[in-house]
């Protein structure tokens, strides 16, 4: 299986978690790292290009950091406009069906804080709903989010450990 993992990340160069996983992740066979803010600095996204690259895999991972209980806003724009009708929806838009997608996140706020009555109020499973309906919309199968949470105090141990589960997760068996 060939996995693509779209990393969204504005400032990735300052990330102490997400720069960590991109590290590991690029040293896992089959696993083609893609940061789109580094690729489109100036926002112009190449959609042949990115349509291109979710027909070679297999797998789409993506990867950013919670914004505002979302994706950072390159990300939003790249479902805005790879994801077209006629190609990954509607009447002839069948060419992502059965890919697989899932999310890898972090989030600053601890677990407790993502649940009815604490302080976000919703779990991220229910924020990151509007991620699973694009992947029914396309006829991709959503695949179980990894998250880390609490990132402010992660210590160093736990950031190699958590290095180490999403390189193992993203190529898992589902």
């Amino acid at each position: 299986m060939k996995t693509l993992v779209i990393v969204a990340h504005p400032n990735l160069a300052e990330s102490r978690i997400n720069k960590r996983w991109v590290a590991e992740l690029t040293k896992v066979p089959n696993v083609t790292v893609h940061n789109l803010y580094d690729v489109y600095p100036d926002e112009n996204i190449d959609v042949e290009r990115e349509q291109q690259l979710l027909l070679d895999h297999d797998r789409i991972v993506l990867q950013f950091p919670m914004y505002w209980y979302s994706s950072p806003s390159l990300l939003k724009k790249w479902q805005d406009v790879v994801l077209a009708y006629g190609f990954a929806y509607g009447s002839t838009g069948n060419k992502l069906n059965g890919k697989q997608i899932m999310i890898v996140t972090s989030s600053g706020g601890p677990a407790e804080a993502y649940q009815a009555g604490g302080y976000n109020n919703y779990t991220v499973s229910e924020l990151y709903r509007p991620f699973q309906q694009m992947a029914n919309l396309i006829g991709a199968r959503f695949l179980p989010t990894y998250a880390l949470q609490g990132v402010l105090n992660v210590t160093d141990e736990q950031l190699e450990q958590s290095a180490r589960d999403v390189a193992a997760y993203v190529v898992r068996e589902f």
